[in-house]
């Protein structure tokens, strides 16, 4: 139920949470709540009230320091109002990935032990309260949509002496508070809690912007979602940084993402790789009036380099900037402004300002990236364990990732450490067939995995989406495979596929990838 103010006598009613649901359409996706033009400032000031009123809203309703506080919602201006106001009444703010069923979200919502949920019904046809429904979960008290009349109410429940306790607590947070709890994609095993203070959590932001460029003159096209430390980090938090407008994608379509490039003079445009490759395959991309953008910024741990050379020469941008980061250490590397095309092209540049980097290998040669820096996380929820065994005393992070750096300092990621597969005892890194398949006319996206093989143990198997689409196109690739990379490495097996299996952010699930094989 909704708790009352501390001194009221009798708690306000419990709130329905679909009172009045809405359904979201075209027009609500279109909704851009903190889009500026000439009432910048008013729409700022308007922004900064609202975040007061529900901050104070969830000091009337009981919440506390420390407590935890979800948002399971797609990108708009009430997502960024819930995080301010939440962090100012001294919460910590606990994201849930829009594309999550309802054991899922009940799994995050219970292991930390969340008090009150933002979410939304209707929206692409998702009913995140329906979802719930039947889901032990004893921690949770309120559940609140937003754009109902229970989201007013709410921020009605907010009198002046809970906008003076915000306003005592907001001073009162500590650089070592958590600001957030971000729970790691789980496209492999089970998400993990990383916990982040403000102060870390700000300065990826803060980081962000220097690596960009990002300014008060900007307008930034926020797909990446935010839930992601990619759109709440380097997204939210970096505009309010540097006083950048954020013009919110609640989905991403990429007809209207180009419409509003055009529409709204959009400066900055980051996001996964398959959010690039998306504008460049579209057919009518040349009907849309792209010359405002300035800052094209993606990564991955395996960053197609034809991609960086289409978006290079195809698109307006002025700076591409490809970057490496995890979820439990902000960004680590980037390329600069300065760096040649190739460079740009083949690696994700060098660390980061404060940031340590090694290899447990030769130079040269691939082996685990290990990173220290201003921005490693704290640990994970509840788990000494996987902390341990991820986290050293001393600050240094495993990444799980494979890396080489060259005698530069620059590193080229090579692949994940469970994703390298050994062909009759030469280590094969997916990442490296997948880039050399996209050189290939016919093939727009690849991934490639490892598979069980009597003779040499395991071989690859690649899943490409190509132009023409023919299913027959498979075998002549593998040819030409042959003629382009050593013997060991060429696929063995190949499968036509119409589109590959991404996660929120973009990032190929592999593991879908792995037990289509196996049935």
């Amino acid at each position: 139920m909704l708790r009352g103010a501390p001194d009221a006598e009798q708690p306000p009613p419990a709130l329905d949470p679909r009172q009045q649901a809405h359904s979201f359409d075209q027009a609500d996706l279109r909704r851009a709540p903190l889009a500026t033009g000439q009432h910048r400032r008013e729409r700022q000031e308007q922004l900064v009230d609202q975040a007061r009123r529900f901050g104070a809203a969830l000091v009337a309703s009981g919440i506390q320091p420390g407590d935890r506080v979800a948002i399971w919602a797609f990108n708009s201006g009430e997502w960024v109002i819930a995080l301010l106001g939440l962090t100012s009444a001294g919460a910590t703010l606990v994201p849930i990935n829009t594309r999550w069923k309802g054991a899922e979200a009940a799994d995050v919502l219970r292991r930390s032990r969340a008090r009150l949920l933002v979410t939304v019904t209707g929206f692409l046809g998702n009913d995140y309260v329906a979802m719930l429904e039947g889901e032990d979960l004893p921690a949770l008290e309120t559940t609140v949509v937003v754009r109902t009349p229970q989201w007013e109410e709410l921020l009605g429940r907010a009198s002046p002496s809970d906008l003076r306790e915000l306003d005592r607590r907001a001073a009162a947070v500590s650089p070592d508070d958590p600001a957030d709890i971000l729970f790691t994609s789980g496209t492999t095993g089970v998400p993990k809690g990383v916990v982040m203070p403000h102060e870390r959590t700000l300065g990826v932001a803060t980081d962000w912007v220097r690596m960009t460029g990002l300014d008060a003159d900007d307008r930034y096209l926020m797909v990446n979602p935010y839930f992601h430390q990619f759109g709440l980090k380097a997204g939210i938090l970096a505009c309010l940084s540097s006083g950048a407008a954020m013009l919110p994608e609640a989905a991403f379509d990429v007809d209207r993402a180009l419409a509003r490039v055009a529409e709204e003079r959009v400066t900055v445009f980051p996001g996964a790789p398959t959010l690039y490759h998306s504008i460049l395959d579209h057919p009518d991309r040349g009907k849309y009036d792209l010359s405002s953008l300035r800052v094209a910024v993606t990564g991955a741990a395996d960053i197609p380099v034809e991609l960086i050379r289409r978006v290079n020469d195809e698109l307006p941008f002025s700076s591409v900037i490809t970057g490496y980061g995890l979820t439990e250490t902000g960004t680590a590397t980037s390329t600069s402004p300065d760096d040649d095309f190739e460079t740009v092209a083949t690696t994700v540049g060098r660390p980061r300002p404060g940031f340590e980097l090694r290899i447990d290998a030769p130079l040269g040669e691939a082996g685990e990236v290990v990173i220290k820096g201003p921005t490693v996380m704290a640990g994970y929820l509840d788990d000494p364990d996987a902390t341990a065994g991820t986290l050293s005393p001393d600050g240094w992070l495993r990444t799980g990732d494979l890396g080489v750096l060259d005698e530069r300092g620059y590193l080229r990621i090579v692949g994940r450490i469970k994703d390298m597969f050994i062909v009759g005892g030469f280590n094969v890194y997916p990442a490296e067939i997948e880039n050399v398949l996209l050189r290939h006319p016919d093939i727009k996206q690849a991934a490639v995995i490892g598979i069980p093989d009597e003779r040499l143990g395991e071989v690859g198997m690649a899943f490409v989406v190509s132009g023409s689409g023919d299913a027959a196109n498979g075998a002549e690739i593998l040819a030409w495979c042959r003629d382009q990379m050593a013997n060991y490495k060429v696929p063995r097996a190949m499968e036509i596929v119409d589109e590959l299996p991404v996660n929120a952010t973009g990032k190929v699930v592999k593991d879908e990838l792995r037990a289509r094989v196996a049935h």
